[in-house]
Formats: C-alpha cells, sequence, structure tokens
C-alpha cells in the first residue's frame, strides 16, 4: 500500500490536525526516513501556515484541542510543536495545552528535534551552560521578586513547560498561576 493510501486510511480522509475534508496532502513530520509513520495528512490551510509562519491565523489552531490527543506520534510531534509556537507568541491557551499533553520520551526527542524554527535565533541555556527547549522544566535557583505580580518566586520552585523568547537570556513560563518573563542566568534545567 503506498503512503498516501495508508495515511486516507488512517486519517479518514480528514486532516489529523484540523479535521478539514478539502485538498489533503501529504506532510512530511522533520527529521523524517519518508515513512506513513514519519508523516501525516492535512490541508492546504494548515500546509500553508506550516511553511509560511508568518500567515499564521492563530484561531485556526485551536484546532490542536482534538488533535493534540491522537494516538499517532507524528500527529503529536505536530501539535506539540505549533503548540509551542504559539506559546511563544504570547498564546496562553496554546501553553495551557501543552502543559496537558503527554508524550512519551522517543516522542518528545522527536518533537524537540529540529523543528525548523530554533535556528532563527541562538540557543537559550541554564546556569550551567545546558541548552533549554520549549516545553521543558527548570528549577529557580534563588529567590526572584517578581515585579508587578506581588509575590516572590522562591528559589527551588519548578517552571514546568517553558517557552523560548528570541532574547537567548530569557524564558516564559507559569509560577504561581502567572505567566512571567525569567531569566536563564537564574534557572537549572531538570533531567
Amino acid at each position: 500500500m503506498t503512503i498516501e493510501k495508508t495515511l486516507i486510511q488512517r486519517c479518514d480522509s480528514k486532516c489529523e490536525l484540523c479535521a478539514a475534508t478539502e485538498n489533503l496532502s501529504i506532510f512530511e513530520v522533520l527529521p523524517s526516513d519518508s515513512t506513513a509513520d514519519q508523516s501525516v495528512m492535512i490541508c492546504d490551510t494548515c500546509s500553508s501556515q506550516l511553511n509560511d509562519p508568518e500567515s499564521i491565523n492563530v484561531n485556526h489552531w485551536r484546532c490542536l484541542n482534538d488533535s493534540m490527543w491522537s494516538q499517532v506520534p507524528a500527529v503529536q510531534v505536530m501539535a506539540w510543536r505549533q503548540l509551542s509556537q504559539l506559546s511563544s507568541m504570547g498564546e496562553i491557551w496554546a501553553q495551557d495545552l501543552i502543559d496537558m499533553l503527554y508524550l512519551d520520551e522517543e516522542t518528545k526527542a522527536w518533537a524537540e528535534a529540529d523543528s525548523g524554527s530554533d535556528d532563527e535565533y541562538p540557543p537559550a541555556k541554564d546556569s550551567n551552560g545546558a541548552v533549554l527547549n520549549a516545553g521543558d522544566t527548570v528549577t529557580l535557583i534563588k529567590d526572584l521578586d517578581v515585579k508587578g505580580a506581588g509575590f516572590t518566586a522562591k528559589r527551588g520552585t519548578a517552571v514546568r513547560g517553558i517557552s523560548l523568547t528570541s532574547n537567548p537570556d530569557q524564558i516564559e513560563g507559569r509560577v504561581n498561576g502567572t505567566r512571567i518573563v525569567l531569566l536563564t542566568k537564574f534557572l537549572k534545567k531538570q533531567n
């Protein structure tokens, strides 16, 4: 059976990200070995926005609320990557979905592998020089006063599902239910 037939059967002739039924095509999830297991069937709308991030329609991607629960690892990877991008754009709902999304270790490694968007900026590194990736968990290494929020983020606080910013010295994360920007020099990556 061809890859296209396998994917059409798997997705029931619907976009695996937004469930549209028109203009479907194969999209390889990089890095890929060009098999059906490492590809997804998506519509023109999803494809054009994935290939041209400048044309992104944030509300279109609310469909990931459903597709992120797919049992297909390639779909999970695409959902995680797109939600990470939206989260880095300040979309709090996307970070909330990332916080709920569970990926096994192999799928998470695939999702974090060259997703294409990390080449624009130098890597963010924690206080020990470990490279930080979107979705990582970090720990605060000192008490930090959070201006405008009226609380102190205590040393040892875990910040889960971080988002990267265009500044390699800063990340975004949720502390005490508030989304804040943190300096990487005050963070330690958890393994």
